[in-house]
C-alpha cells in the first residue's frame, strides 16, 4: 500500500467528508488518494480561505475540518487560519506538503520549517517521516483537535513519504467520555447560588453545544435567573427569551453592565479570557460578588479574571447538576430579579431605536432590523470582522447556537466568505448569508468564484463605506485626525458577475428588505452592495449607550 493511500484510509476512518485546499506538486501522490476516495476535494483560491473554512466546517460539527496545502508559502497562508481555529476554539486539521526528506532534489527551495512555525500556533504538530507513523500521527491529531478546549493541528506529510511503500491500517477511536464536574464544587456553587440576593447567568463560546445548550435553556427556564451572552455565545440561549439581558458586546457602559455590576453572584458558563470584551473582575470590588467558574477546563487566572468557585468537568452535566440541585430550593431562594428587568426594559427600548430609519446610505440599525426581518430563525449569518460585528452582536437576536457565527478571539478579517461557503455546504437546507464589509470581503473576494463553481445558494452583504470603518472609529475616539483608512472600491456589482454571480446594489432603505427577499427566492449566488451610514458610530456606541445606562443608578 502506498503512504498517501493510508494516509487518507486514517482520514476516511475519521468520517472526513470533506478537504479543503489548493495542492502542490508535493502533494501529487495525496491528491490521486483523495481522487479514489469519498471525500470531496473543495478545490478553493487561497490557502487562508480554505483553512477559514475547514475551521468553521469544525465549529459547526464538532468534528475535525482538514485542509491541504502544499510546503512553503501555501503552508505560510495557514498561519492566520490555525491561529482562527485555536484561538476560536474549532477543531481543525491542516495537512501540508514538503520536498523529500530521504534526499535532495533541488536544496532549500522553498523550504521553510512549518513544523516548528506551527508550534505555537496548533495543540499538535508533527512532520510524518514513514509510512509507519501514520495511523498513530492521524488518530493523535484527530484526538488533539477535539478534545477540549478544541482547537488546530498540523501534519507535515514529505512528498518522498507520500509515495512509500508499506503496511498499515487506521487505529479506531477509542471510546471516551469527558470527566464530569467533583460533586463538592457543584454543592459549593449551589450554596453560592442560593446564598446570593442578585445572581447572574453569563453565557460564553463553551456553552456553544449541542446538550449544553438544552441544559442551559432549562437551567434557566427552571431556575428563573437571567442571562447575558458574550459575543460567541450569541444563540446558545434563545434571545428572545424575557429573561436575555443582553449581549456583551461593548467593552463597558452598556446596559448589561449595569447588571454585571448590579449582580452579587456570576454564574460563568463556558466563558474564558480569550473572548473580546472579557468579563472584568476589578480587584477594588472583587468581593462584593462571587464568580463561578463552570468550564470544561480550569480559569485561567487573568488580572481581570479570578473566580472564587470553579465547577470544571463537563458543562452539559455541571450545569444539569446545579439545576437538580437548585430545584428543590427554589422557593426558599431570596433573590430580587428586578432591578434586573428594568435594566433590560430600557435596554429592549433602546434596541429599538432606528429599526426603521429611512436615511441612506442605510444606518447600522436598521441594516440589523432587516436583516432579522428576512431571515429565518435557523438562517445561520455569517460575520466578517469589521465595524458593522458591533452593531450585529448588540442588536440582532440570535435564536439558535451558531445562527450568528462571529469570530471574536482572532477576529480576523476575510473570514466572512470562506466561513459562510463552509456553512452552506454543512448545511445545503438552509438560509445563508456572509455579511463583510468592504475591506474585509477585498481580503478574500476571490472565493466568489468557488462559491460559484460549487453551485452553492448564497447571499453576501457587502456594507460598503469606502474605509476601514472599525479602526476610523477608534482613531475617532482617540481624537485623532481622520488619516490612512479610506479607499477606493471596485463595482462591487460587475465584480461578482464577472466571477458569474449575480450582483445588486441597493438605491433606498426601503428597497434592501424587499432585495434580500428576492435574492433568497432566486438560485444562485448574490451579492448585494449595500452603502453603509457609520456617522452615527461615535455618538451611540461611544457617548449616548454610556450616558443612558449611566442614568440607571444602582
Amino acid at each position: 500500500m502506498k503512504a498517501s493511500d493510508l494516509f487518507v484510509k486514517a482520514l476516511e476512518a475519521e468520517n472526513v467528508e470533506y478537504v479543503f485546499g489548493i495542492p502542490g506538486e508535493e502533494n501529487l501522490d495525496l491528491l490521486e488518494s483523495l481522487r479514489r476516495s469519498r471525500i470531496k476535494l473543495v478545490l478553493t483560491r487561497h490557502e487562508q480561505a480554505a483553512g477559514f473554512m475547514a475551521a468553521t466546517y469544525g465549529r459547526l460539527t464538532g468534528r475535525t475540518g482538514v485542509c491541504l496545502s502544499t510546503l512553503g508559502p501555501g503552508a505560510t497562508n495557514f498561519v492566520t487560519a490555525a491561529a482562527y481555529a485555536q484561538l476560536g476554539g474549532m477543531p481543525m486539521l491542516m495537512v501540508t506538503g514538503q520536498k523529500p526528506i530521504k534526499s535532495s532534489k533541488q536544496g532549500h527551495f522553498q523550504i521553510v520549517d512549518v513544523v516548528r512555525m506551527m508550534e505555537p500556533l496548533t495543540k499538535y504538530t508533527r512532520q510524518i517521516v514513514s509510512i509507519g507513523n501514520i495511523p498513530a500521527s492521524v488518530r493523535e491529531a484527530f484526538r488533539r483537535a477535539e478534545e477540549e478546549r478544541p482547537g488546530a493541528v498540523h501534519l507535515e506529510l514529505p512528498e518522498d513519504v507520500a509515495h512509500e511503500e508499506g503496511d498499515g491500517k487506521p487505529i479506531p477511536k477509542s471510546y471516551s467520555r469527558r470527566p464530569v464536574a467533583e460533586d463538592k464544587a457543584v454543592a459549593r456553587a449551589v450554596d453560592a447560588i442560593l446564598a446570593a440576593k442578585r445572581p447572574l447567568l453569563m453565557v460564553g463560546a463553551g456553552g456553544n453545544r449541542k446538550t449544553t445548550r438544552t441544559v442551559l435553556g432549562e437551567f434557566v427556564d427552571q431556575i428563573g435567573i437571567p442571562f447575558f451572552t458574550t459575543q460567541m455565545g450569541k444563540g446558545v440561549i434563545d434571545e428572545s427569551h424575557p429573561l436575555w439581558l443582553g449581549n456583551a458586546t461593548l467593552s463597558d457602559g452598556d446596559f448589561v453592565h449595569r447588571a454585571i455590576d448590579h449582580a452579587d453572584c456570576i454564574i460563568n458558563v463556558g466563558h474564558d479570557v480569550i473572548e473580546k470584551p472579557p468579563f472584568f473582575m476589578r480587584s477594588a470590588d472583587a468581593g462584593d460578588k462571587t464568580v463561578i467558574h463552570v468550564n470544561f477546563l480550569g480559569a485561567q487566572v487573568d488580572p481581570v479574571y479570578f473566580p472564587q468557585i470553579e465547577v470544571v468537568g463537563d458543562i452539559a452535566n455541571a450545569v444539569w447538576q446545579m439545576k437538580e440541585s437548585l430545584k428543590p430550593k427554589r422557593e426558599a431562594a431570596k433573590w430580587d430579579f428586578s432591578r434586573f428587568m428594568d435594566i433590560k426594559a430600557h435596554f429592549d427600548a433602546h434596541l429599538a431605536k432606528g429599526q426603521d430609519d429611512a436615511r441612506f446610505p442605510l444606518y447600522p440599525v436598521r441594516i440589523v432590523h432587516d436583516v432579522q426581518e428576512v431571515m429565518p430563525e435557523d438562517s445561520i449569518i455569517c460575520l466578517d470582522n469589521g465595524m458593522y460585528k458591533i452593531w450585529f452582536a448588540r442588536y440582532y437576536r440570535a435564536h439558535e447556537p451558531n445562527s450568528l457565527l462571529l469570530d471574536n478571539a482572532l477576529a480576523s478579517m476575510g473570514a466572512g466568505l470562506p466561513s459562510a461557503i463552509a456553512t452552506k455546504i454543512v448545511h445545503p437546507d438552509r438560509k445563508v448569508m456572509a455579511v463583510c464589509g468592504d475591506g474585509g470581503f477585498m481580503m478574500n473576494s476571490q472565493e466568489l468564484e468557488t462559491a460559484v463553481r460549487l453551485k452553492l445558494d448564497l447571499v453576501v452583504l457587502v456594507l460598503r463605506d469606502d474605509a476601514f470603518g472599525m479602526i476610523r472609529w477608534k482613531q475617532e475616539n482617540m481624537n485623532f485626525p481622520d488619516y490612512g483608512m479610506t479607499l477606493a472600491n471596485p463595482d462591487f456589482v460587475a465584480y461578482a458577475q464577472s466571477y458569474g454571480a449575480q450582483g445588486h446594489r441597493v438605491e433606498s432603505a426601503d428597497a434592501f428588505a424587499p432585495l434580500m427577499r428576492e435574492c433568497f427566492a432566486t438560485p444562485g449566488v448574490h451579492l448585494i452592495d449595500v452603502p453603509i451610514d457609520y456617522s452615527d458610530n461615535e455618538r451611540v456606541l461611544n457617548r449616548e449607550i454610556k450616558r443612558l445606562s449611566a442614568a440607571l443608578t444602582i
